[in-house]
């Protein structure tokens, strides 16, 4: 198989990896779409915001009778459930501001709408809970994201290589040991610190799922990068530190991630 057809495959396999991670971790928003009383309704109901402002809920609908209240407690507790009333903004939408909360401090929120005696719950089945983290600078976020997705592009790429019988294996592994290694190990512990004040929550620490898949990953690229030549069990190993980062991706990012225990007001994970 030829070097571009390689590379196509690689860069296919990446974006749709990526694009599955994205839309299905615990930090993608909440998309609703039901009706009431025959009218649309519209919702995308945030699941991470940050620290420095309130949390806002924004439902579309535009028929002037629906009116509604957002139901919401902090995370993980038993406290009583409040309700906060939400008001038209002039834009044939109601909205209201769930208030901050602390570094890894979660709300747990639904919206209840009504016109006349019909109900409607958003979600219809679940509360949505919502993160709040801090501001991580362009500077540290925008590198740590291009460079893991590069990682994983090289990952594939190195891993079809091997699969294939390619000569340019011990070359594609070594890179994609930097670019996790870079990405991950170093500007990773800086997103996680400007986010949640802690610079690695995995083992042996914590039970943070994103700390410890990257641990996984990086593992399984240095196993690869030490194999000398294109032997056969050079090939091996690095076909499976490929499948080990596919896996990875196919976990949904920021699961078991930082959570603030409102008893201790203290910073957890698991």
């Amino acid at each position: 198989m030829s070097t571009r057809t390689l590379w196509i495959l690689a860069v296919v396999v990446t974006l749709a990896s990526a694009l599955y991670q994205r839309m299905t971790g615990p930090s993608y928003p909440v998309r609703v779409r039901a009706e009431l009383a025959g009218e649309p309704v519209r919702a995308r109901l945030e699941r991470t915001h940050s620290v420095a402002g309130d949390l806002p809920v924004r439902v579309r609908a535009a028929d002037p009778q629906v009116a509604g209240e957002v139901r919401w407690r902090r995370f993980p507790t038993d406290e009583p459930w409040r309700a906060l009333p939400l008001a038209r903004d002039g834009e044939g939408s109601l909205a209201a501001q769930l208030p901050a909360q602390p570094s890894a401090g979660k709300l747990e929120y639904r919206v209840r709408l009504t016109r006349g005696d019909e109900v409607l719950d958003l979600p219809a089945d679940r509360a949505v809970v919502a993160r709040f983290k801090g501001d991580v600078p362009p500077w540290v976020l925008a590198p740590h994201i291009l460079l893991m997705f590069l990682g994983m592009l090289w990952s594939n790429r190195a891993g079809l290589e091997a699969a294939f019988g390619g000569a340019g294996r011990s070359r594609l592994a070594r890179r994609t040991l930097g670019l996790l290694a870079v990405g991950g190990l170093l500007l990773g512990p800086l997103v996680q610190k400007y986010a949640f004040g802690a610079y690695w929550t995995g083992w042996p620490f914590g039970e943070d799922l994103t700390d410890n898949k990257l641990a996984a990953a990086v593992l399984a690229w240095v196993a690869a990068a030490l194999m000398r030549g294109d032997g056969r069990a050079a090939r091996v190993v690095t076909v499976v530190a490929a499948l080990v980062v596919f896996a990875v991706y196919m976990i949904p990012h920021s699961m078991n991630g930082s959570t603030l225990d409102y008893a201790s007001m203290k910073t957890v994970t698991g």
